[in-house]
Order: structure tokens, then sequence, then C-alpha cells
């Protein structure tokens, strides 16, 4: 199971969506990824990630690369997500990260 894949849940840990959840849309290269919330569900507008500034969680969906958001909003709803994805987390920034 790699981590970083199409359809994998996560949540920003940088910027000013830090601690909303996201999905992982399309794979950009080696540092970077296309994400989205969708912006009505989770705040997070579509757009790249530093896959330093996210993390991943052990949740799944089935969408295919480069999905838009009404397809991304469907897959959340088919797997009942929609309650998950709205809750926000409270990231801690470690001593190395500072």
């Amino acid at each position: 199971m790699p981590a970083i894949e199409v359809g994998r849940l996560c949540v920003k840990l940088r910027g000013r969506e830090a601690g909303r959840k996201c999905v992982i849309v399309d794979i950009i290269d080696d540092n970077f990824v296309l994400i989205t919330g969708p912006k009505d569900i989770s705040g997070v507008k579509r757009r790249r990630a530093n896959i330093n500034h996210i993390e991943v969680l052990p949740y799944k969906i089935d969408i295919q690369p480069g999905a838009s958001d009404e397809e991304v909003k469907k897959a959340l709803e088919q797997a009942g997500l929609l309650d998950f994805m709205r809750e926000r987390v409270k990231v801690e920034l470690k001593p190395g990260l500072i």
C-alpha cells in the first residue's frame, strides 16, 4: 500500500488550511501532489501541495486521477465520509519543524 496515491485522504499540516482534511487527486512529481477538499466540504481549494506539508490518513476513496470536485464529492458520499471530512484536526508542530 503506497502512502501517496490518488484517492488517499490526508490532513494539511502547513498554511492557512492547516488542520483541514483533503483528498489527493493527482500526483505531480516526487515532491508535489494535487489536492482538493472540495472547498464546500472541508474548505480546501484545489491546489498543488508539497508532500511534506500533508499527513496521509488510512482512508482511501475510489477516484480517477484528475477527478473533478463533483466526482470527489460523490465518491465521499458513497464512502460515507462527508461528516469525517468536515471535522478539523488540531495540528501540533514538532520541535524540528519550527
